[in-house]
């Protein structure tokens, strides 16, 4: 027994019904050995990963529709994978990436249960530099912006990790740190706006959800989504 309950889910993203295996309720709780309290990972955050969360559905459906041809993508906070299940099955060249202990394993599972090739998985830190991770032209995140100071953090993380010409999406369930981050990609260069998540049937949205697309140099289209950002 791996000391943890699980069960199975079946989202459907763009008509496609993909199989999960997620914790059974956010009460799992097993690190033996201590391993994910040394990587920060708390008792009370341990079981976070292992859950499907608005945000993270979200994202997946929002990912379904982006192009993916010759761009190296990168998942931030993936859990249990479903924006990276997504974007492998649509052919994209994806790393998933996260920093609880237990997130590469399930990833691995989920991709065999829906007969994909095994994904890139990388355990990542935000504040600390990892050069051999590399440069993207398409990073995404749900519901990274969760505590103050996140904005910063994740924005210095895209500063290193980010080519000239990168589009950055985060699906924000109204923390109300998105304003800051949009800015802060607005000091890098980038075109920042905000959008109300899509109606989806499946996802209920919380209160002041959204979205932010962030978008950096000539090869990608110009926003033209409802709520600009300013460098103010």
């Amino acid at each position: 027994m791996p000391g943890y309950a699980t069960r199975e889910i079946r989202p459907t993203i763009g008509g496609h019904e993909y199989r999960l295996r997620v914790l059974a309720d956010t009460q799992q709780y097993a690190d033996p050995d201590g391993h994910g309290e040394r990587l920060g990972v708390s008792s009370a955050q341990w079981s976070l990963f292992g859950q499907l969360w608005p945000a993270g559905e979200m994202l997946a459906h929002l990912v379904e529709t982006v192009p993916v041809e010759g761009r190296r993508v990168l998942e931030l906070g993936c859990g249990i994978g479903l924006a990276s299940l997504v974007l492998r099955r649509r052919g994209a060249d994806v790393v998933a990436s996260d920093v609880h202990p237990l997130a590469e394993v399930f990833l691995a599972y989920n991709a065999a249960l829906n007969d994909l090739p095994a994904l890139h998985y990388r355990q990542v830190l935000w504040d600390q530099p990892m050069p051999a991770l590399g440069k993207f032209d398409l990073i995404i995140a749900g519901d990274v912006l969760y505590e103050r100071g996140q904005a910063e953090v994740i924005s210095a993380f895209v500063a290193r990790h980010a080519n000239p010409c990168c589009e950055v999406i985060v699906t924000d369930p109204g923390r109300g740190n998105s304003a800051r981050f949009g800015r802060l990609m607005v000091a890098q260069g980038f075109d920042a706006a905000t959008a109300p998540w899509p109606t989806i049937d499946s996802v209920a949205p919380p209160p002041r959800s959204q979205y932010l697309r962030c978008v950096r140099g000539r090869a990608l289209p110009r926003l033209r989504t409802p709520t600009a950002l300013s460098s103010a």
